[in-house]
């Protein structure tokens, strides 16, 4: 088997052949950050988000500690790319009859299949140059860890103030790939990576933008108030108090990375598989709200909108049209009251009514 500091670079290498822009490698350990998160899910800041919650044999939550999740991982390789696309940012947008669909979603592909296609080269080198003995597990926004505290600790960048890895380079538009890896990386000539120092400084931009007071202080976001949240997880009716929040979101929300100084020159990415879907951005508010279920599988197949649901959609567009403040959306809105969704019907009556139509 190589050297360690061998390994390591083969991983490198194989990061940077798939198209990563960073790539990094973690120890195991029980970082500080992971402290707050047992009394974050105590305190119900998970909202609906039950996998959070996922524990081990001994009843342990498992994103607390990577030796509740993998107590034989030794090493978390950890790859980053850029997703960011050459298009407007939210709060550039101003077409009140348009609501918004967050800038991870509008790829060609579902990042999770594309991150995943690129990782798995990255294992396969490892594996390669480590040996048949080594255990690896791949994760894509999808496994029981979190993924932006590793990626502080490989030094692909620092955690700001609204919770987002940010590269002092690349800004915050980065999708997160991780391997855990049985061998222990990175510990031969002082090899390990050194976090990356947090720049925020005394700027507040992303917690004062914020529509919803999500961001309740300093990194520490409260999901139940968070838009991605509510028009992405949230199942069901939102309540009546969060509505005018969520504004014109259809599909998660970017107002805090938006505001960002660091991704004021963000560089825009090269892979093809994240280009925008010229549909996605901006979208009309009436075509999405009266679309129909053939249409929302046909449109957004290997879409992550997929996740919100026909449904969730539609309710999001909805709301999205009381909140416009167009009373143009009044007819729709009256066709959607007798909606067969009864949460479409629910949303549809409460927008009318906002825009001051029967409610």
């Amino acid at each position: 088997m190589a050297r360690s500091s061998e390994i390591s670079e083969a991983v490198r290498k194989a990061a940077a052949d798939a198209g990563f822009e960073l790539a990094g490698i973690a120890p195991v350990e029980d970082a500080a950050e992971l402290e707050y998160f047992p009394r974050w899910i105590a305190e119900g800041r998970a909202g609906e988000m039950k996998y959070l919650e996922a524990r081990d044999e001994q009843g342990r939550l498992k994103r607390a500690s990577l030796a509740h999740a993998a107590p034989w991982a030794r090493s978390v390789v950890v790859c980053a790319i850029n997703y960011n696309t050459a298009q407007p940012y939210s709060t550039e947008t101003r077409e009140a009859d348009r609501g918004w669909i967050s800038r991870y979603a509008w790829s060609q592909a579902d990042y999770h299949d594309a991150v995943m296609g690129r990782l798995r080269k990255v294992e396969a080198a490892l594996r390669a140059a480590a040996g048949d003995d080594l255990v690896t597990r791949c994760y894509v926004d999808t496994g029981p860890i979190v993924e932006r505290v590793v990626a502080k600790y490989a030094g692909i960048g620092w955690i700001g103030k609204n919770t987002c890895i940010i590269n002092q380079k690349l800004g915050s538009w980065l999708f997160l790939g991780v391997i855990l890896c049985s061998l222990e990386l990175g510990s031969e000539s002082g090899e390990a990576a050194v976090p990356a120092q947090d720049r925020c400084g005394s700027c507040t931009r992303c917690i004062e933008a914020c529509p919803t007071d999500a961001l309740t202080a300093p990194y520490q976001l409260d999901s139940n108030k968070c838009i991605s949240y509510l028009t992405i997880e949230k199942r069901g009716a939102i309540a009546e108090e969060d509505r005018s929040g969520i504004g014109r979101h259809i599909f998660g929300c970017d107002i805090c990375q938006d505001v960002c100084p660091w991704n004021r020159k963000a560089p825009a990415t090269d892979a093809t598989e994240f280009s925008a879907r010229e549909k996605l951005v901006n979208p009309k508010l009436e075509w999405l709200a009266e679309m129909n279920e053939e249409e929302f599988r046909r449109t957004f197949r290997g879409s992550p909108v997929r996740r919100a649901k026909w449904g969730g959609v539609r309710r999001n567009a909805v709301i999205a049209m009381g909140n416009s403040g167009e009373r143009k959306f009044l007819p729709v809105l009256e066709r959607l009251a007798s909606d067969h969704d009864a949460i479409v019907r629910e949303s549809a009556k409460w927008a009318a009514g906002k825009l001051g139509g029967a409610s």
